[in-house]
């Protein structure tokens, strides 16, 4: 299963890339066309809660955003990366519990409530990379600030599916660039 999520991972990856290297070409009757697609690389630190917070203390994580500007006030986005829950010592022994490794894919939407200022709501799948790699239902909130090239999100990650739900409170710090 370990080998079938990194498989999948790869591949929405690559197809995320190959979508937004040859979205240059595209044409629309939107005024900024030029700015209308940007990619963003992001850096991602959280903390754990729930059940995740029992074997973690701390998330760190990197991710891509293709985003897609619909008009001056909304965008859609499609994220995908990867989360690495760091494994905490167990209580009375000196071995620690094993890292939790996540591979999200995520669709969703910025909405801007000043020019600067969004809320962002994302929802898609988490894949685990451990020995059981289960598929978690991701839902995700976002208060933010962007310019053109920075984008720096405080986010809530719900991680919920296979009796075991967990989250992450995070902050992503990200550069993008128009395509």
């Amino acid at each position: 299963m370990k080998n079938t999520t990194r498989w999948i991972a790869s591949v929405a990856t690559a197809a995320a890339i190959f979508f937004a290297v040859n979205v240059k070409a595209q044409t629309t009757t939107n005024t900024k066309t030029s700015d209308q697609w940007r990619l963003g690389i992001g850096i991602e630190g959280g903390i754990p809660t729930g059940n995740a917070s029992n074997i973690s203390n701390f998330e760190l994580g990197g991710t891509l955003r293709l985003q897609y500007d619909a008009s001056d006030h909304f965008a859609w986005t499609l994220t995908s990366g990867y989360y690495n829950m760091f494994g905490k010592d167990i209580p009375g022994t000196t071995a620690k519990y094993a890292d939790l490794g996540i591979v999200p894919v995520k669709l969703g939407i910025k909405a801007f409530f000043s020019p600067n200022v969004y809320f962002g709501a994302e929802a898609g799948a988490g894949f685990e990379t451990i020995s059981e790699g289960n598929t978690k239902l991701i839902l995700s909130p976002t208060l933010g600030y962007a310019t053109k090239s920075l984008d720096i999100g405080l986010r809530y990650e719900n991680f919920s599916g296979q009796d075991n739900s967990y989250g992450l409170a995070g902050l992503r710090i990200a550069y993008a660039f128009p395509l």
